[in-house]
């Protein structure tokens, strides 16, 4: 069986460097709420953060004159040994607390060559989600002139034995402990620890091997789709301009990810909300009704229909589909926004986690959020594999303050 993943060399910020101020959270939460940025680069102030090395989303119209910035601080952090190596040929075994309760992960690199986010790939490590093509020039530009790879990529595998991170992390004693902290803004706390005894790396790998793969998959990326589509954007234009041996040990030929198991019960599947800009409700739902009835749907099916909420102006109305094409009410709806936005290109959609959020967004003039039910991840691993990827952004492992904070960093450049 082909191996997937392997253990790397890791940086962190040297003793004595504010970690609450280092780590941040991933680059596309909190997309229309640029108050949350606002906050975190008030409480970074001048001090080495993650911070510096994104892009938030959130200001993807100034990418032009930040991405310099994020190359110079990446370089800048090197140079000036704020980031060290911390783990070498290892593991970094992690336990994160957040109101979902005390999460598990284990970061590690994948070979990309093992990866496809193409639809209908049969790759062993592959993408949930639908694949926004136009979402990776920002975070392929970023990488690209980039010495570093910093994660918020979330990888599950299906370890019902809990046979891979758990008998590790009953052992946390032994290791060596990497970092205790608080995370910035609400984000719960985070514990680190390296894994670099041998018979460790041995007993990991060993159980990933084992691990009962469903068809032809055996790992599927639960968060972070695009960035490691990114990932694998960059190294296919690499690879031709390499010879056969440096394409085995290139390090962009790998990517930094946190493997998590799908069986961890503070791992919580999420629904991720759509909210619409610039359009009045009342006439967004009259165009989805015409939708509807030129498809063969109707909007009040009854009892075991697709139900989706939508909230505007101190207004709430369920729908209940019958009759889509689509297996899920996500899917449903973005297939109607797809259309719809194509002759309305003033409109502006976003992607929102939290009800709350959408509720608060929504009281907005001319603003409409689209509430879906929570997905179920217990069948995600074989509905992948015998239906391909979900329709795009159809769940979140948790809210968007429980979502990987970036914190461990990786060469993928040659020294």
């Amino acid at each position: 069986m082909e191996r997937c993943i392997y253990p790397g060399t890791f940086y962190l910020p040297k003793a004595g460097s504010d970690l609450t101020a280092w780590a941040c959270v991933a680059c596309d939460q909190f997309t229309s709420q640029p108050d949350y940025w606002r906050q975190a680069d008030l409480l970074v102030g001048q001090k080495p953060s993650t911070l510096r090395m994104i892009l938030p989303e959130c200001y993807l119209a100034q990418m032009q004159d930040r991405i310099p910035a994020i190359h110079q601080a990446m370089n800048r952090y090197l140079a000036d040994g704020t980031l060290q190596p911390a783990v070498q040929n290892g593991y970094v075994l992690m336990e994160r607390n957040t109101p979902s309760g005390a999460r598990l992960g284990l970061v590690v690199t994948i070979d990309l060559e093992r990866y496809d986010y193409h639809k209908g790939s049969k790759s062993p490590i592959r993408a949930t989600e639908e694949t926004i093509e136009n979402r990776l020039p920002a975070r392929i530009a970023v990488r690209q002139g980039g010495a570093l790879e910093t994660s918020h990529v979330l990888m599950l595998m299906d370890d019902p034995m809990y046979s891979v991170i758990e008998p590790l992390f009953a052992r946390r004693g032994e290791l060596e402990k990497l970092y205790d902290f608080p995370l910035m803004l609400e984000g719960g706390h985070l514990v680190g620890y390296a894994v670099t005894r041998p018979q460790d790396i041995r007993a990991i790998d060993d159980a990933l091997a084992a691990l009962r793969p469903h068809g032809t998959l055996r790992f599927a990326v639960g968060d972070g789709n695009h960035s490691l589509a990114c990932a694998k954007a960059c190294w296919e234009a690499i690879k031709p301009t390499l010879s056969p041996a440096e394409t085995a040990t290139h390090p962009a030929r790998f990517a930094m990810v946190e493997l998590e198991n799908i069986h961890d019960d503070a791992l919580t599947f999420e629904p991720i909300h759509r909210v619409l800009f610039g359009y009045d409700g009342d006439d967004l739902l009259n165009d989805l009704t015409a939708y509807a009835a030129a498809n063969g749907m109707s909007l009040a099916g009854g009892p075991g229909g697709q139900e989706i909420t939508c909230v505007y102006e101190g207004k709430q109305v369920t729908l209940s589909i019958s009759g889509s094409p689509y297996g899920l009410p996500v899917g449903t709806l973005q297939a109607f926004l797809d259309q719809w936005l194509t002759v309305h290109p003033a409109a502006r959609l976003d992607y929102v986690h939290g009800e709350g959020a959408v509720r608060s967004l929504a009281a907005q003039p001319d603003t409409i959020g689209f509430l879906l039910p929570r997905p179920d991840g217990g069948d995600l691993f074989d509905s992948v594999e015998a239906n391909g990827s979900l329709p795009r952004k159809t769940f979140s492992l948790g809210e968007a303050n429980e979502k990987r904070y970036y914190m461990e960093c990786r060469r993928i450049t040659r020294e």
